[in-house]
């Protein structure tokens, strides 16, 4: 006969149990608190969503994309310049400086390169999480939180062009090269949001904002971030002193001697950081920027810096580029300091917008462009030494690797050049370093600089909190 347990038994077992439970309880809470790759009260929400606690999309995952083919037009072939905008998606473009060459439509000749270099779209990686390019949506965000100032040499030209055309027909442009020609290269050039754009009751105007008078985006032809006094002051510092080549180490007595520059009589533009980032700082109506873009190191070269030339280095090794890219290493660094102090005290000062730079890689041009017609999967080697091009990765490889330093919280570097790298197919009629708007190139850099600046920066700051 089966013995059945008494009451008292069962109690007795149901109790070990519980003590058990609650003693393996415990011990899991006392690790959890503990631990210091435990979750926190504070993290408890990165349980329901670990997506959040990632970034949607960093500039690598951006860049390690590809090109894919994806056209918008049955247009077999390009029979008039202003068919050029539609096969780029654009509506119209409110810049006009050199309008038909940013197209890609002053040489007719060249035609034949449409509509299939307007053909294709980058897919970043499948990591990324990026909202669809939307020029209104962009407009909207540089209203409420603030427009960019771009700052650079004819490629950062490039960029306003190709905003002026994505934001278009929601923006005019300044000033009016049609009925000004004389109007230089270097000329400051302003998008104005437009009155007659349909999203105007839709916008949140931060108070002071002018439409007649408040740019949303802003070009000044800056081409080594620094003007020519402070290069030269850095240039003769105790901060910046030459590495003897292996030349120079034969003989023991030799003794490099600075000359009264380090320019030579190569044209170039630039200004101070005092200058432009007062502008960016600035409040409405006079300005309203959130995020200053810069790119440099297409002007960095022996030819401008001639100081640095160096006839017995030979092409191989650039005449002397070496010493360029010592030099454009201790200038960047004074350059970010000066910047980062400025923006420091606009917030000690009271100052509570958001304003943040951008450093985008500078992107150099592609040997024999115009006998290719269609983007490379891989990036190609260099064959010829021209320009600074088989150094530009040198100087934006030191770029990156002095603003990683948390000295600088409020400079971003971002690698988004692979892209460009890979569209030899994408350059304008004239060369093979300034590029065509409406190929998917700019316009990369805009969408993913959009994105970084309304998420990326956003995620950064919730997780610092």
């Amino acid at each position: 006969m089966a013995k059945i347990p008494s009451l008292l038994s069962i109690r007795s077992l149901s109790t070990k149990v519980l003590l058990l439970g609650a003693i393996i309880t415990f011990l899991i809470t006392l690790y959890t608190f503990s631990s210091p790759y435990s979750f926190r009260i504070s993290n408890w929400s990165s349980i329901f969503s670990q997506e959040r606690q990632r970034s949607p999309c960093t500039p690598e995952e951006w860049s390690s994309g590809r090109w894919v083919y994806s056209p918008t037009s049955d247009l077999v072939n390009l029979t008039r310049p202003e068919q050029a905008l539609s096969l780029a998606g654009f509506e119209g473009c409110a810049a006009d400086r050199e309008y038909h060459w940013h197209l890609g439509t002053d040489h007719e000749e060249l035609w034949d390169r449409f509509p299939k270099v307007s053909s294709y779209r980058w897919l970043p990686s499948s990591k990324c999480d990026v909202h669809p390019l939307n020029g209104a949506a962009m407009v909207k965000d540089m209203v409420a939180n603030g427009g960019w100032l771009l700052l650079g040499d004819s490629i950062t030209e490039n960029h306003f062009f190709s905003l002026s055309c994505l934001l278009y027909p929601h923006v005019r442009a300044t000033p009016n090269y049609t009925e000004n020609p004389y109007f230089d290269r270097a000329w400051q050039q302003h998008l104005y949001l437009s009155p007659s754009s349909p999203i105007i009751s839709e916008l949140v105007m931060p108070e002071g904002f002018s439409i007649e008078n408040t740019p949303l985006v802003s070009f000044r032809r800056v081409d080594l971030l620094l003007n020519g006094t402070e290069l030269d002051t850095i240039y003769h510092s105790p901060a910046f002193s030459l590495e003897p080549t292996e030349l120079d180490s034969q003989d023991l007595g030799s003794q490099y001697t600075k000359a009264e520059s380090v320019f030579g009589d190569e044209a170039f533009w630039s200004l101070s950081p005092s200058e432009y980032m007062a502008t960016l700082l600035d409040s409405p109506p006079d300005a309203n920027y959130g995020t200053l873009v810069v790119s440099t190191a297409g002007h960095w070269t022996t030819g401008t810096l001639r100081a640095f030339y160096d006839e017995d280095a030979g092409e191989d090794a650039g005449y002397g580029i070496h010493n360029v890219l010592a030099f454009f290493k201790v200038a960047m660094r004074a350059w970010a300091g000066e910047v980062q102090d400025a923006i420091t005290e606009y917030h000690k000062n009271g100052g509570r917008r958001p304003k943040q730079v951008v450093v985008r890689a500078y992107l150099p041009g592609h040997e024999n462009c115009h006998n290719i017609f269609e983007p490379t999967q891989t990036i190609t080697p260099w064959v010829n030494k021209w320009y600074n091009w088989p150094w530009i990765q040198d100087f934006n490889t030191e770029f990156q690797e002095l603003l990683s330093s948390s000295e600088f919280p409020d400079i971003h570097f971002l690698p988004i050049e692979r892209p460009g790298r890979l569209r030899p197919d994408a350059h304008a009629s004239g060369d093979c370093l300034h590029l065509i708007s409406g190929t998917g190139v700019i316009e990369g850099w805009s969408h993913y600089i959009w994105h970084f600046v309304t998420r990326e920066l956003k995620q950064k700051d919730i997780s610092h909190r």
